[in-house]
Order: C-alpha cells, then structure tokens, then sequence
C-alpha cells in the first residue's frame, strides 16, 4: 500500500523543467541564460507560473473504465504532469487489506497516502487521484512524481487473491497508461512497491506472477487503444 509522502531519498528522478527564477518571459519572447527557450520548455513551465491553473472537472477520470472516488487532499499533491514532472514508471501495489479499506484510507488526511489507482478482486477499478498530480504512494518523492501507483486488492500471503479478473484488468489500466506516456512495456518500468528504492515494503510479493502480468500488459498494449474519458464521471 502507497506510504510516507515524499519521504525517503530523492534518488535521481525525472527533468522537471524550468524554474521560475530562470524564466523570463517578455516582449513574447520567453529567455533563459540568453537563449531562446524551446516551445516544449515552454510548455512545461507556463503553468508553474504563479497565479495560472489548469483548468479542472470534479471527478473527470484518466481512465475510461474506472469510476471515481475522490482521495483527500492530504493524501497528494497537485500538478501538471507531464508538463512539470515526466511519467515513466507504473508501480503495483497490494493493499493488505479489503478495497473497502483501502478507499477508507485513502479519504483519511492523516493516513498521508495514497494511489492513483484501486483494482478489486472483481476486476472493478476506482480512480481516486488525477494523473495529472503527485500521489503520496511510493515512499520515494522522485519516483512519486514520475510515477502512477495502482493498488491491488488483497494480502502478499495469499496467492488466490491474485484473481483473473484483477490481473487481466490492471494489465489493460497499466497498458492504457504506459500508451498515453509512451512509457516502455517492460520490467524496468513498471515494477513493484518493493523495487522503490528506500522502500520498506515488499508488495506485491512473491505471489505476484509478473510473467503472467506482463503477457497480458503486453497485449493489451496491441488491442484497441483505452484512452483518457473525455466526460466527467462519478460512482458507477
């Protein structure tokens, strides 16, 4: 299960653009050190810029297939990925616990944890924070930011919580994200809990069978594509 905010070392994570001290934007030019900033660096770095939001909807999913309930705020943090922070890792987590528990604690603020993402033994999945922002899930603040977390239903000692229909439905989630960040379909980027470095976890443990995972993953990657919702959408 996601822990521990950003703690736990930094390691070496992601570009994050340009900060706003180096960013000088004038005459409808936009210079940095004397050059000419580039239309990406520049896309990356407007909304960093005091004062500017992007714009929201309440409960609009990332997802297609997944109904929304909405984590506490204490439990993330906002941003514009991947405009400020590049997303190249998918992390699997299992929750030690029922799905029930695990939207309990994640709407609690003084849990300080949380995933993107939940998928339940029947294959449901809830989103309960935006992509777009920073999920206090990895215990690790670089791989926080890079990273979307997906939780699984069940316990690390126990095997036949691992259903079909749980796998076969987080291989198509974690196949819809790796296509919408052009994140690799490989063992490198989409790891367990257990793999973060300065993580004390050990999920999803030794009864997650990657092989198995990462089959489906694959080809789901070469169906038809599951994009972004583009309607708001609340509990199903």
């Amino acid at each position: 299960m996601g822990t521990n905010r950003n703690a736990g070392p930094s390691g070496k994570g992601p570009g994050r653009g340009i900060s706003r001290r180096s960013l000088l934007i004038g005459g409808g030019a936009a210079v940095v050190g004397g050059g000419a900033l580039a239309a990406e660096q520049i896309r990356r770095v407007w909304w960093r810029v005091p004062g500017v939001d992007k714009p929201r909807e309440p409960g609009e999913l990332d997802y297609a297939g997944a109904r929304w309930i909405a984590a506490s705020e204490a439990n993330w943090r906002r941003a514009d990925r991947p405009g400020d922070y590049d997303v190249d890792r998918v992390i699997i987590h299992v929750t030690q616990g029922s799905y029930a528990s695990a939207v309990k604690v994640f709407q609690d603020p003084a849990h300080q944890a949380a995933t993107h993402y939940i998928v339940g033994q029947d294959g449901g999945v809830t989103q309960m924070i935006r992509e777009l922002d920073v999920a206090y899930h990895a215990g690790n603040r670089s791989f926080n930011e890079r990273s979307v977390g997906i939780e699984h239903e069940g316990f690390v000692d126990r095997p036949q919580d691992f259903t079909t229909a749980m796998y076969e439905s987080s291989a198509r989630l974690t196949a819809s994200i790796c296509a919408r960040y052009g994140i690799p379909v490989d063992r490198e980027h989409i790891i367990g809990h257990v793999e973060v470095p300065g993580t004390d976890h050990t999920d999803p443990g030794p009864h997650w069978d990657w092989k198995r995972y990462m089959k489906l993953v694959r080809a789901a990657s070469t169906g038809p594509s599951t994009g972004p919702s583009a309607a708001s959408s609340g509990p199903s």
